[in-house]
């Protein structure tokens, strides 16, 4: 009786596996050939919202019906084509990097998520520029999908990826040095970028200066801010320096692009500057006595599997300020164009 029950638990243990072989082999396409996306038509257009063909995973890739995608800046800034001189474009561009949804099938070489699967996940800066996610099915490279954490919702999940990663290389270039009871300061806290960065530096009880606009104070406190600087205010260097008269140890900054724009004042000789912004230069950050570390976001699911399992459980927010339907998703870019976010916008389909 043994013998005969360990034969029919090998049997069901093939006929499962055959069975998710069959259905990965069988699910290559959705039952619609076209989709609805945000996407631009050619080099030049408007975002539009349109029927396009609909994506087939490839090789190491997972295709999955969106329930949400977030937006990012980097939106705007490939829609325009300002980075085609650096990373082919391909056309009808999809809008989007950031999704979650649900597992419709897998490309050989995937198998860490089946279909099925609730998952969210990441379009990787890798050329051509073409797919997105802002759109009812999408292609996610294996390296950025990850199942969702056990009472993470689609809208939440779709907020993670870009940001959190860039955040978390925006905090991670601060170096050691930087730890318990340094002061650092947050230029552009507001945004969904800033949301993380406050909360990652605050569990590291560092003290968090944290720019916005007065109507923002409230919410970065409840983040983890130390202080709220309210840059409408005047010049934030000088209210800086009003509260930490030596400077700051410490700046991440997440907006302006110019020595201008950029409080570098605010921080000590010596001090360190993270930034995703395209400045300051290196002379400007020497004649200031400043090093710099410019980041990039790798949003793989090494990097954001840590941060949604802090969100699913409750001890970070994903900070979602705005959720608009697809037919609204043009104006979730016009407001993130315009400088207006205040933390997330994620679009539901």
């Amino acid at each position: 009786m043994r013998e005969a029950s360990h034969v029919n638990d090998a049997r069901w243990r093939r006929l499962v596996a055959w069975t998710k072989r069959t259905a990965r082999s069988t699910s290559q396409q959705p039952e619609k050939t076209t989709m609805r996306a945000l996407h631009v038509p050619n080099a030049g257009d408007q975002p539009t919202l349109g029927d396009i063909p609909a994506p087939v995973a490839g090789e190491g890739a997972v295709l999955i019906r969106v329930k949400a995608a977030a937006l990012n800046p980097i939106d705007n800034i490939l829609a325009a084509g300002a980075m085609s001189g650096m990373i082919p474009h391909e056309y009808p561009l999809v809008v989007g990097r950031d999704a979650a949804g649900v597992v419709e099938s897998v490309g050989a070489g995937v198998d860490h998520v089946e279909v099925g699967d609730h998952v969210y996940g990441h379009v990787l800066l890798a050329p051509p520029i073409q797919a997105g996610t802002v759109a009812e099915y999408a292609v996610l490279p294996a390296a950025g999908v990850e199942v969702l954490p056990e009472g993470l919702d689609f809208v939440t999940a779709a907020a993670i990826p870009l940001a959190s990663a860039a955040a978390s290389a925006a905090v991670d270039a601060l170096g050691d040095e930087v730890g318990a009871g340094s002061v650092v300061l947050v230029n552009g806290a507001s945004g969904g970028v800033g949301s993380y960065v406050v909360q990652l530096l605050a569990a590291k009880q560092i003290k968090v200066v944290a720019t916005g606009t007065a109507a923002d104070a409230e919410r970065l406190r409840d983040l983890g801010a130390t202080t709220t600087i309210d840059f409408n205010a005047g010049s934030v260097t000088d209210q800086v320096l009003a509260q930490y008269a030596d400077g700051v140890d410490a700046l991440v900054n997440l907006a302006g692009n110019t020595a201008e724009q950029i409080p570098l004042g605010a921080v000590k000789k010596n001090g360190v500057v993270t930034f995703t912004t395209m400045g300051p230069d290196e002379d400007t950050l020497n004649s200031f006595g400043l090093v710099g570390h410019k980041v990039m976001a790798h949003a793989t699911r090494e990097v954001t599997a840590p941060i949604a399992a802090k969100i699913a459980d409750g001890s970070m927010l994903a900070g979602v300020a705005q959720v608009l339907e697809l037919d609204q998703a043009a104006e979730g870019l016009a407001t993130l164009a315009s400088g207006g976010a205040r933390g997330k916008i994620v679009i539901t389909l």
